[in-house]
């Protein structure tokens, strides 16, 4: 079928624009049609001269909108998205693997196109079930489906009743969810359902993408969706330490003269770059610029192990010898196969084969090198910088929340520092959108900007911002201008996110209530009838109310719009401990998540009571007992 276009994901999209940013020197938002070939490869997509010189030919007669032979980013994702598709359908029509390991099969979740043609990387595959297989070998719980074999697709089916799942989420962040909650014994199709709920719903609260993905796909076990989830999950554990603020190590590599507001702006990936070349730097060899291209020859990654290695200085049984002699070997594969034993050294043989490195696939030489980085980072803080500690405070839990919820929400490109992401206000335009406020994009600057004002372009970005929550959304933004949210001013930046977040929430119970206008008093007299005809004894006053410290109103809450779901052994009830106050709330938010409430407040919110947030949490259970009521 002619309309069987493959989906390009917002990871493949940002490694096209950075493609696209490499080959658009002057930054002009446009490439020549004689440097297309050049973007291909440069987007590990080669094609041969006679095959671009065809497509050049056709964009021009019949696909080049502005009719100026130059090829806008647009027009670039246009023809890559087709010739994507068409491989898809040509290349595998006759047989589902190809000798580079991607896989194809049609259809896909309901919310989709019917026919729509889906591709997955068997590498990716076998790369995820071993790193599953080391991460859960040990757990219980998970006797019943690790290990797994790499070289069929019993990954697909291990995620049907959702305990693998939830399991990855917690070594990704651990404490997301409140183990007691996971139905792990004698499990129905109900119970695994409850599961899937748990963990789509907690994936959702550590930042990822869950929007076209339902329990359904997951116990279908659709590859495409699998494999985007856990990927997804596996990478928030790897990057979860690439952060300044919690390894202050990474301190030693602010370059000479350079400020550190600079190394803060980085996202994990950047400094991951950085971490490598300043081991390269020490070894003497050259650096690289990304983890496809450069590193296809094993070279960069044979000094790098060598660098970071430990050497045992104090202790000669704790040095690991690293054999940098497999660098000499002259065929491809066979230098990636040594460089990876001495990567097994140092137990890091993880995410990539010698093919995958030769290939040069970015994402699993990524996860390789942050799974190097984070055993063996290798880095000492300098003692004597003359750097303010204080700057390196890490983000807050509300802080966290807020950026967690913009990234489930599949914004791009991904938010990674709160404040620093938001100075263009493309972010905020994206989540204006999904609280049905138009937003006028001709009125919008897009990247690439100009050298020359381009924090001028960034700045008008953020006065249309502004202007479009006073005038548009009806938010109280006093004494809030464009300039507080371009220069990252946090009191500013989080009251318009905030006013977001909670006309988000609120929209969700304005469609369910026929349309009646949702505010506080609404949420809280729902919440104290429900209470009442389950016979509960807990009511809440406001969102401030000590009581909700104990989180007994949420669990009778929960007990109530969904009986059966509580197990009342599981709470401490009378006099608490802070210890016990903790526990309940672990129990009541996760258990919200598995009877579908999408919550993204954390235990600790309920214990402290932080109003906004236990706002969200009682608003995202009235959601769930409304749905109950409707149907």
């Amino acid at each position: 079928m002619e309309n069987n276009i493959t989906q390009i994901s917002r990871e493949d999209l940002e490694d096209l624009r950075e493609a696209f940013s490499k080959i658009d020197i002057d930054n002009s938002g446009y490439v020549s049609d004689f440097e297309l070939q050049e973007l291909f490869k440069e987007a590990s997509f080669s094609l041969p001269g006679f095959k671009v010189r065809e497509i050049v030919e056709k964009f021009i007669a019949a696909g080049d909108t502005n009719k100026d032979e130059r090829i806008s980013f647009e027009e670039f994702v246009s023809i890559y998205q087709e010739l994507k598709s068409k491989e898809v359908r040509e290349s595998f029509r006759k047989s589902i693997t190809r000798r580079d390991g991607i896989r194809s099969f049609g259809g896909t979740s309901g919310i989709s196109s019917e026919g729509t043609q889906h591709s997955y990387s068997d590498e990716e595959k076998v790369a995820f079930v071993n790193w599953i297989n080391k991460a859960l070998a040990d757990d219980p719980d998970c006797k019943h489906l690790v290990p797994m074999d790499p070289e069929n697709d019993s990954l697909f089916k291990s995620v049907r009743d959702g305990i693998l799942v939830c399991k990855m989420i917690n070594l990704s962040q651990p404490d997301t969810i409140d183990e007691r909650v996971i139905n792990t014994k004698k499990l129905t199709t109900f119970t695994m359902n409850e599961n899937l709920m748990l963990a789509l719903n907690s994936a959702s609260a550590i930042g990822c993408t869950v929007i076209n993905i339902d329990a359904h796909d997951l116990q279908a076990g659709k590859p495409h969706l699998v494999l985007g989830l856990l990927w997804q999950i596996i990478k928030v554990g790897l990057f979860a330490d690439i952060e300044i603020s919690r390894n202050e190590a990474l301190i030693a590599l602010l370059g000479e003269g350079e400020e550190l507001d600079h190394l803060l702006s980085m996202s994990p990936e950047e400094l991951l770059l950085r971490w490598v070349n300043y081991h390269l730097d020490n070894a003497g060899w050259q650096r690289i610029a990304n983890f496809s291209e450069d590193i296809k020859d094993s070279k960069a990654y044979f000094h790098l192990l060598d660098q970071i290695a430990p050497k045992g200085e104090c202790d000669e049984e704790l040095r690991i010898f690293i054999d940098i002699s497999g660098i000499n070997e002259r065929d491809d594969e066979q230098r990636a196969e040594l460089m990876l034993r001495q990567a097994a050294r140092l137990d890091c043989r993880q995410f990539v084969t010698p093919h995958d490195v030769v290939a040069g696939n970015h994402k699993l030489n990524m996860a390789f090198v942050a799974n190097l980085f984070n055993t063996y980072p290798a880095l000492n803080k300098p003692s004597d910088n003359g750097i303010d500690l204080a700057l390196l405070e890490g983000e807050s839990r509300e802080e966290r929340t807020f950026r967690n919820w913009m990234n489930s929400l599949g914004v791009t490109p991904y938010v990674n520092h709160l404040y620093r992401d938001l100075v263009d206000a493309l972010v905020i335009f994206q989540l204006y959108e999904r609280i049905q406020v138009p937003v006028d994009y001709k009125k919008v600057n897009r990247p690439p900007y100009p050298a020359l004002g381009a924090n001028m372009k960034k700045l008008e970005n953020c006065n249309y911002a502004v202007d479009l929550g006073k005038r548009e959304a009806k938010f109280s933004l006093v004494g809030i201008g464009g300039e507080n949210i371009n220069e990252g001013s946090q009191m500013h930046t989080l009251a318009l996110v905030w006013q977001l977040m909670r006309r988000y929430t609120l929209n969700v119970l304005f469609d369910l209530g026929d349309g009646e206008k949702v505010n506080d008093q609404t949420i809280i007299n729902w919440v104290n009838t429900t209470l009442t005809q389950g016979k509960k004894n807990t009511t809440i006053s406001s969102f401030k109310d000590k009581l909700i410290s104990t989180s007994l109103p949420v669990i009778d809450l929960i007990d109530t719009i969904a009986p059966n779901a509580i197990r009342e052994e599981m709470v401490k009830r009378g006099e608490m401990t802070a210890d016990d106050k903790l526990n309940n709330a672990k129990y009541a938010i996760s258990v919200s998540r598995k009877i579908g409430a999408k919550v993204y407040a954390l235990p600790d919110d309920l214990v402290e009571v932080k109003p906004k947030m236990v706002m969200t949490v009682f608003a995202c259970l009235m959601g769930r007992g409304l749905k109950k009521v409707d149907g």
